[in-house]
């Protein structure tokens, strides 16, 4: 989803290689181009399925390049503007010329990323969610999210959910095919529930895969100001400030309200990844 586009959004669903995008946010001839990308060793890329908790890992990469430093926010629009998504029209030239740590998030399967992730190149974050909540959690983006169709109602959606004819396709298939790459790459694989029960112990686990060395105080500020309920209250981070045309904010809140801490989803069996 970009922020600042302000083009014509039509709902359609645009099948490219197997996965669906948004025809109008994204453009198929620039997602291709994607693939021959040239990576350093410093890039990273938070990958998710839609509603996984890519804002979340905006907002603790944000702060842990700041050093825990909240005022660095405040001189922002959104945490997109510092951490966009790669797979938006136009954002894929702002990467190329964009210096040092390149950060980018995305929802873009693994065939679409950039080869050179698979040999060694840059770090990758894949942050995997309960479908279930995943489910919940899209159908309210849709009822918000003026690029996306509106759903009829809770059921429609499900099955549309289940057969992947929704922005990212299936759940099942992203999180499969990029666990079963994670040993190729330089992948720190993590669960959004694991970082609702010990935000800390997860926060230091990303610090500590991007080489990050900061103090305790530091490292304690990254966490309090990653915690639901700040971010709720900070505009940059809880997207408050999108224009209406993008996320009609009068349908429901962008963080809808605090997570549900179910048992942390174990990996994908053995004979689904090989």
């Amino acid at each position: 989803m970009d922020v600042k586009d302000t083009r014509t959004l039509n709902h359609e669903l645009v099948l490219h290689k197997g996965f669906k995008l948004i025809r109008g946010t994204h453009d198929p001839d620039d997602v291709d181009q994607i693939f021959n990308l040239e990576i350093r060793d410093s890039d990273v890329f938070v990958v998710t399925y839609p509603k996984s908790g890519t804002i979340w890992l905006q907002q603790i990469l944000v702060l842990l390049e700041a050093n825990g430093d909240v005022t660095a926010i405040t001189k922002i629009n959104n945490n997109s503007d510092l951490i966009p998504w790669i797979e938006i029209s136009g954002s894929r030239q702002a990467f190329i010329t964009a210096s040092s740590p390149r950060m980018r998030v995305t929802h873009l399967p693994y065939q679409l990323m950039p080869l050179a992730l698979s040999q060694g190149k840059g770090k990758v974050i894949y942050v995997a969610r309960n479908p279930k909540d995943v489910l919940v959690s899209y159908f309210y983006f849709h009822k918000m999210a003026s690029m996306l169709e509106t759903p009829k109602d809770f059921n429609d959606f499900f099955e549309k959910f289940v057969r992947g004819d929704v922005f990212g396709s299936s759940w099942f298939d992203h999180i499969k095919t990029w666990y079963s790459h994670k040993n190729e790459m330089n992948m720190l694989f993590i669960t959004y529930e694991e970082m609702i029960q010990d935000l800390r112990s997860a926060v230091e686990r990303i610090s500590l895969f991007l080489g990050k060395e900061l103090s305790d105080e530091q490292l304690a500020n990254v966490v309090k100001y990653s915690t639901f309920d700040n971010m709720r209250e900070i505009p940059q981070a809880s997207y408050k400030q999108v224009p209406v045309n993008l996320l009609n904010h009068h349908q429901g809140r962008f963080m809808r309200k605090a997570p549900v801490c179910p048992p942390a989803p174990t990996p994908p069996p053995t004979h689904l990844v090989t």
